[in-house]
């Protein structure tokens, strides 16, 4: 390829030849061609600046769609912690309300249990209170009916005791 600076120099360092029209001319060309040159160069560079300013569009929109992606994203996070949340604190309030509901039944069974026990103590009581008095009552009345045998048997001793006596004593003196 021919540089188009190149020949305009040789061009306008050829001041010797005598024609001024031919000069012109190829000045006028050398013109022509370095506009020309210009232009070509320009319309890539213009493509080139068209390709990085869509790119640059691409790139901004691509960002712009990232961001909403990640805001999407966290919202959706947020939303699931939200309902995960809820779930624990519905089953929380279940698990509590069956704890309770079991504390409940235990201490109701407890104080069966207990009043169950107490009056069986009371009637233990009663029983062995009873059986005291019939033991009492029948010591006492064993105890009563030895005195007495003790007694009747202590006066038929008395009674033959002092029978001998007298009649000791009356065939002493008599």
């Amino acid at each position: 390829m021919v540089n188009p600076r190149e020949q305009a120099r040789k061009a306008e360092g050829k001041t010797e030849e005598p024609a001024v029209g031919p000069v012109a001319e190829v000045r006028e060309q050398t013109a022509e061609a370095l506009a020309e040159v210009q232009e070509q160069a320009m319309e890539p560079l213009a493509e080139v600046l068209g390709r990085v300013e869509k790119a640059y569009t691409a790139y901004v929109e691509a960002e712009r769609e990232v961001a909403r992606a990640y805001k999407s994203s966290e919202q959706q996070v947020e939303k699931t912690y939200k309902e995960a949340e809820q779930r624990a604190n519905n089953e929380y309030e279940q698990v509590i309300e069956q704890v309770l509901k079991v504390r409940e039944a235990a201490e109701q069974q407890a104080e069966k249990a207990y009043k169950k026990a107490e009056q069986q103590a009371e009637e233990a009581f009663s029983r062995a209170k009873e059986q005291g008095r019939n033991v009492y009552d029948g010591s006492v009345r064993q105890a009563l009916i030895a005195r007495k045998e003790a007694t009747e048997q202590a006066w038929t001793v008395r009674a033959e005791g002092i029978g001998r006596s007298w009649k000791i004593f009356s065939k002493e003196k008599g």
